[in-house]
């Protein structure tokens, strides 16, 4: 394989967009399957597709951000009006939600560890593919991708898990670098270098 001057040229400058700053427009419906399409092609060990796609679109979007309030509003009745905004957009801040889930599950010979590292290098694909696509993305949990009562809404069951809700739009702000970890903290060499 001969070197793709391009993609690494993309890695060493990609960035996340903070969701706040997607905007419309988002990709359309034909470009959302192109994105998935490229964002399953990762690896996954004995052809599992551990893994399942929800694509939040529209006014849905604010359905669910009235669900979140509401959970939110159930667990604590303090939030303030600024709290409040924020639970209620937390699905309007970009055109389009990705909802990856995790589908990992017992098997005699694929470790679920090795299921669930499939999930995570989903959305990470997913977020290449929309960069490639021309979108902003960023990848993001928060506390609905652990709270029952919002997993139930979006038909999320027990036994799975959100891997990540990938958040795409547009976005007019330049990418803003951010320190990276020294190779030296994060590596160890065994053997000869």
């Amino acid at each position: 394989m001969t070197s793709d001057i391009k993609l690494l040229d993309y890695l060493r400058v990609r960035r996340s967009t903070p969701a706040l700053q997607l905007a419309e427009p988002g990709p359309s419906k034909a470009e959302i399957e192109d994105i998935l399409r490229l964002a399953v092609r990762v690896p996954d060990h004995g052809k599992l597709a551990p893994w399942r796609f929800v694509v939040f679109r529209g006014e849905e979007r604010v359905r669910l951000g009235e669900t979140a309030l509401r959970i939110a509003l159930e667990k604590n009745p303090d939030l303030d009006l600024q709290q409040q905004e924020a639970e209620r957009t937390r699905f309007t801040r970009a055109p389009v939600v990705i909802a990856v889930i995790s589908t990992a599950k017992p098997h005699f010979k694929i470790p679920e560890w090795e299921q669930i590292m499939s999930a995570g290098a989903v959305c990470l694909n997913l977020i290449f593919a929309a960069n490639a696509s021309g979108f902003a993305a960023n990848w993001l949990t928060e506390w609905l991708a652990f709270d029952p009562a919002f997993l139930a809404e979006i038909d999320v069951d027990a036994a799975e898990k959100v891997a990540g809700f990938i958040h795409i739009g547009s976005t007019t702000f330049p990418p803003v670098e951010r320190p990276r970890p020294e190779l030296a903290d994060v590596v160890t060499w065994v053997g000869d270098v």
